[in-house]
């Protein structure tokens, strides 16, 4: 009879942060603008880059094009063309994407109850 253990790692010489999904899922979505990005992408299923700087008050052009590029690797949204001449992009979510919804969904109940008990100024 094998020892089971004998192929798994020694999880104790592990740090515990290697197995916690809090910070999987933070690695993908805990940048700054994105859950924004995400939101505004769940509110309309495609949006151009203009839609979205315009929508993202305060984030840089060129932080947006960085998020947007790492969502796309991640594999939470992707780029269509729909212009030729010139060359014209819109983002929509994945399925992988939509299944941020809950999660985007539940940080705004949390921020309704939060403004509810010290609206904002």
């Amino acid at each position: 009879m094998s020892d089971i253990n004998a192929k798994r790692p020694d999880i104790s010489a592990m740090p515990t942060y290697a197995f916690c999904p809090v910070i999987t899922a933070l690695e993908v979505i805990g940048e700054r603008w994105v859950i924004l990005i995400l939101r505004d992408l769940l509110r309309n299923p495609s949006r151009r880059f203009q839609d979205l700087q315009d929508s993202l008050q305060g984030c840089a052009p060129s932080t947006l094009s960085t998020r947007l590029k790492s969502l796309e690797a991640n594999g939470l949204i992707e780029r269509r063309l729909y212009e030729q001449h010139p060359p014209r992009l819109e983002y929509l979510l994945t399925a992988k994407g939509r299944e941020v919804g809950p999660v985007v969904a539940s940080l705004r109940d949390w921020g309704l109850r939060l403004q509810e008990q010290d609206p904002p100024q």
